[in-house]
């Protein structure tokens, strides 16, 4: 089921990210860095949840690679552009997903 809820937020915002048909006020109107942060950060922990034998390092790596390409397929479509910026926001929405999954455990054991 993760895996499926995965696939659905990638194929989502690569849709979101690269039409420029769809324009969809309230996304367009929220911050934009705060939306690059929470699809990565969600992106990380979905992608925890669906892979869990992969290291912190290849996820990582899985969506920074993703996040880019996003930047760069946009730097070729008219309206749209590379941004440096969104790419740092996409790493901090994934460092805290990191964050976010580390610490999982101990909520955890407060919880009992």
């Amino acid at each position: 089921m993760y895996k499926l809820a995965l696939l659905i937020c990638v194929v989502s915002i690569e849709f979101l990210a690269t039409t420029t048909t769809v324009h969809i006020e309230m996304i367009e109107s929220f911050w934009d860095k705060g939306n690059h942060f929470i699809a990565f950060f969600v992106l990380y922990i979905l992608l925890s949840l669906a892979y869990k034998n992969l290291s912190i390092l290849i996820k990582v790596i899985i969506l920074m690679a993703f996040g880019l390409q996003i930047e760069i397929v946009q730097s070729f479509i008219d309206g749209r552009f590379f941004s440096l910026l969104d790419v740092v926001a996409d790493g901090v929405g994934i460092l805290m997903g990191v964050v976010a999954w580390r610490f999982r455990p101990l909520l955890k054991n407060e919880q009992r």
